[in-house]
């Protein structure tokens, strides 16, 4: 069987990383290229590069996989563009009406992605009983009389009790035909709220999904490529292209999580901080058992505060392009003409670290009269790092700090509050490493009795268990090698009958594939 290989691709905020790795997951080939400010053209030309740069041209034709993370659905979120007009529909009445959807969104976010917005009697108890039957003539005026690209559907407690939900996207497809639908029990976990807006983003992130899946296949079949694609997400895992299309929104925070799996493979440790320096900023986070520390806290997106899983990451406004002496900014991905090591004349982070002797970047030496003032912004830097080191640390100071990232020699070679500083090979584009040896994955929170069940209990956890595996296949697992990796049981408190939210994850690798 031939040897064959994959594509690891990730959109960063100032460079595209790419590199090619073996079915031994070596590194053949690695490019990084300027991401452009539509971003598309910036992966065409990292992907060009990246297969430029094979030792053997007719390697390229064994180009199986291609993996992609993409700052794409988290610009169009931050920038207000591309996002698709989405009809959200609660199921809550009479018991949410307080509390209207989209209510706490950003004005111009809000104008920008409701087509319309409802209550309808429905949802379910923490247990899993109705509040309401559900309102099945006031689901379908409202979808009829409601003009929108897609459909976001959350009810009360639907990771509880996903029926009524299901039965709203059968009336849907009934009324309206195959518009988009985005279930909110498949998206979040607990909390109405959180869960309702991560399913109404991910609604409105249909098109842009689309265009991204169509630009990526464009530029593949530009160079006579058959491939298979997969998107990273952000957990640190895999999803195909199929699946991504129906949840993008999970796409957010695929960067972050890419560069903690690629430091764990090239460092070889699984359980460190690491520090992944860019051209903007330093995001920070924590490897526990070779995968990100999960944030408990909700996440904001674009102002928006949704619930689903994110790493838990620290970032800090410091990066190869950062402007000394400036409120928090950065050259981006301009910092090939305008840092003074390339003969600009503006004075970065990068200048800092060659001035200070921690690189040789550039094409010319740093001048003298910035050196003072230089050895000032790198002194106030590596203060910042240490800070940031021992907020995530959560006072632990016997792990490791894994450096990647273009920028990763702007640290120093002692950190306070890490062990050591391990700097792997290939640390520059540990995002692109990480998406390509990624698992793919699959999810399922739900709620459970609590002990005492008997039959019962163990029946809806191997449910849950197949449900969560089902999952990871449908992301592009091998079924023959899926695992649960995590299952957790939190008690649930004030309930007439004792309960555990139960949140279990499956994942494993590809289908290693013939050559």
């Amino acid at each position: 069987m031939r040897t064959t290989l994959r594509v690891g691709i990730d959109v960063g905020g100032t460079n595209t990383d790419a590199v090619v790795l073996d079915d031994d997951d070596r590194v053949l080939a690695t490019a990084k290229r300027p991401t452009s400010p539509d971003v598309t053209e910036g992966l065409r030309a990292a992907l060009d590069a990246v297969l430029a740069e094979l030792p053997d041209p007719g390697l390229e034709k064994r180009v199986k996989r291609v993996m992609l993370g993409t700052t794409h659905a988290t610009n169009a979120i931050l920038e207000r563009r591309a996002l698709g007009r989405v009809a959200v529909l609660r199921l809550g009445a009479p018991a949410t009406t307080s509390v209207p959807p989209l209510s706490e969104w950003p004005d111009d976010l809000r104008d920008t992605v409701a087509a319309g917005t409802a209550i309808v009697r429905g949802g379910h108890f923490v247990d899993g009983r109705e509040i309401a039957p559900l309102d099945v003539d006031a689901v379908r005026k409202f979808v009829a009389t409601t003009p929108a690209d897609a459909v976001a559907v959350a009810g009360v407690f639907s990771p509880a009790g996903a029926d009524q939900e299901n039965r709203v996207a059968e009336i849907i497809r009934a009324e309206i035909g195959d518009v988009p639908v985005s279930l909110s029990h498949e998206i979040g976990s607990l909390g109405l709220l959180e869960r309702e807006n991560a399913t109404v983003l991910n609604a409105a992130l249909y098109g842009v999904a689309r265009d991204v899946t169509a630009a990526l296949r464009e530029a593949l079949e530009a160079r006579g490529l058959e491939v298979e694609t997969y998107f990273a997400q952000n957990d640190g895992t895999l999803m195909a292209v199929d699946y991504a299309a129906r949840y993008p929104v999970l796409t957010i925070g695929s960067g972050p999580a890419n560069s903690l799996r690629g430091a764990a493979y090239l460092s070889g440790v699984t359980d460190a901080i690491v520090a992944d320096v860019g051209g903007t900023s330093t995001d920070l986070g924590v490897l526990v058992g070779g995968f990100p520390r999960e944030s408990a806290a909700a996440v904001e997106i674009g102002g928006v505060t949704t619930n689903f899983r994110m790493p838990d990451i620290l970032s800090i406004a410091l990066g190869g392009g950062t402007i000394v002496g400036a409120e928090p900014r950065s050259v981006g991905y301009r910092i090939g003409t305008e840092a003074l090591v390339f003969g600009g004349s503006t004075p970065t982070m990068t200048d800092a670290a060659v001035a200070a002797g921690r690189g040789t970047v550039g094409t010319r030496p740093v001048p003298e009269e910035w050196h003072e003032r230089l050895a000032r912004a790198i002194r106030a830097a590596d203060e910042a790092v240490a800070d940031a080191v021992d907020r995530v640390a959560l006072g632990r100071a016997d792990r490791p700090l894994v450096a990647v990232g273009g920028g990763a020699f702007l640290l120093a070679d002692q950190v306070p509050g890490a062990r050591e500083v391990i700097r792997p090979a290939h640390a520059e584009v540990a995002n692109a490493v990480g998406a390509a040896i990624a698992l793919a994955s699959g999810r399922l929170e739900t709620i459970v009795p609590a002990s005492g069940g008997g039959s019962s209990r163990a029946r809806l956890i191997d449910n849950a268990k197949e449900e969560a595996a089902a999952r990871a296949v449908a992301a592009g697992a091998d079924p023959a090698t899926v695992q649960i990796v995590e299952l957790s049981e939190i008690p649930l408190s004030y309930l007439p009958e004792p309960a555990v939210r139960l949140h279990v994850k499956a994942a494993g690798p590809l289908t290693r594939q013939a050559g």
